[in-house]
C-alpha cells in the first residue's frame, strides 16, 4: 500500500506533514498508522461537508459498482476520526457511493487526524489530482481555499501542483457572467472558450459571443480570432477628399486666373458661403494684381 499512498501526489503528502486537530493530544490505540488500510463500516462513515465536487453521474456510479462487485475497491478511501465509531470522508465520496449500490457494508480507508481547515486542503487536493472536478468546481475550491483557509494565491499553486497562471486562470472563471460559468459547469463550452472570453470586459459582449459559440459551434481558437477583432480599436476615418466644384464655378475660376495672369482657388461652404484665394509670388506681382482690379 506504500505505492498507493505516493500515488496520491506530493501534494497532499505535505499537507499531511505535521497536522493536527483536537484529537491530536489524545490516545487513539484503535487509529491505526496512517499508511495502513482499515476496514470502516460504512454505516459509521459520515459525508465531507467540504466536498468540492457537487455532481456525481448515477451511469458512472453504476459501472463502477460493478467494477466493485468483481473486483473490490482497489484504492482505499481516506478518512478522520471524530468519535467513537464515528467517521468523516476526506476523499473517496465517489467510492463511497458505488460501495453502497454494490451492496458493501464496509470500505477499506485510511484514517487520518486533521482539523477542518486541513480536511478542506486534503479533499481539494485529492479531488483535484484524480482530476474528478469540472473547471468551475475547481475554482470555487480555488476560492474556498483562499477564503477559509487563508491561502495566498501565489502559494495556492505549490498546494496543488498547478502553476500560478494556471491557478489564477481558474479563479478568474468566477468572474464571468453566470450564464458562462454553468456552460463551463455543464461542459457546453470548455476552459478555453471561456479563457478567451475572460479577456472582453463588456459583460454584454461576452454573452452575445457565448450565443455564437452555441448557435455555430465555434473551436476555441475561432472564439479567440472573434474576440480579437472585436476588441481591435476602430481605425480613425480619413479625411474627406476636396470637393468637386460645381461647374460654374470651375468656369468662373479659369475666368478669374485668366483675367489676372494669377493662380486662382475657390472653394464652398455650408448654405453657399465660399472663398476665393488669389496667389502671388513676389511684391511686384502683388501690385500687378491691384493694378488690374483697380485700373483708375
Amino acid at each position: 500500500m506504500q505505492g498507493k499512498k505516493k500515488a496520491l501526489g506530493r501534494g497532499l503528502s505535505a499537507l499531511l506533514e505535521g497536522s493536527s486537530s483536537e484529537l491530536a493530544g489524545e490516545e487513539l490505540p484503535t487509529i491505526p498508522a496512517s499508511h495502513t488500510v482499515s476496514a470502516i463500516p460504512l454505516n459509521q462513515l459520515e459525508t465531507n461537508p467540504f466536498q468540492p465536487r457537487s455532481n456525481f453521474e448515477e451511469k458512472e456510479l453504476a459501472e463502477l459498482a460493478v467494477s466493485i462487485q468483481e473486483q473490490g475497491i482497489i484504492q482505499p478511501v481516506t478518512v478522520r476520526k471524530i468519535g467513537p465509531e464515528r467517521f468523516q470522508l476526506i476523499s473517496g465520496e465517489r467510492r463511497c457511493r458505488a460501495a453502497r449500490i454494490a451492496g458493501l457494508t464496509e470500505i477499506p480507508a485510511y484514517i487520518r487526524l486533521a482539523n477542518d481547515e486541513q480536511m478542506l486542503e486534503m479533499s481539494i487536493v485529492e479531488n483535484i489530482q484524480r482530476m474528478d472536478l469540472n473547471p468551475l468546481e475547481v475554482a470555487l475550491s480555488f476560492q474556498r481555499l483562499i477564503e477559509e483557509c487563508r491561502i495566498r494565491q501565489e502559494d495556492l499553486g505549490q498546494k496543488v501542483g498547478k502553476d500560478r497562471s494556471t491557478v489564477s486562470n481558474y479563479i478568474r472563471l468566477l468572474k464571468l457572467p453566470v450564464e458562462i460559468q454553468v456552460a463551463v459547469r455543464d461542459g457546453i463550452i470548455s476552459m478555453g472558450h471561456a479563457r478567451a472570453l475572460i479577456t472582453m470586459e463588456d459583460e454584454k459582449q461576452q454573452l452575445q459571443v457565448l450565443q455564437k459559440i452555441l448557435e455555430k459551434k465555434l473551436s476555441v481558437r475561432q472564439v479567440e480570432d472573434l474576440v480579437r477583432s472585436l476588441l481591435k480599436p476602430a481605425k480613425p476615418a480619413l479625411p474627406a477628399g476636396p470637393k468637386l466644384l460645381p461647374s460654374q464655378y470651375q468656369h468662373a475660376r479659369e475666368k478669374i486666373s485668366n483675367s489676372l495672369q494669377s493662380e486662382v482657388e475657390i472653394t464652398l461652404g455650408a448654405r453657399g458661403k465660399g472663398s476665393i484665394l488669389i496667389h502671388f509670388h513676389s511684391e511686384e506681382e502683388f501690385h500687378k494684381l491691384l493694378s488690374k482690379m483697380n485700373p483708375e
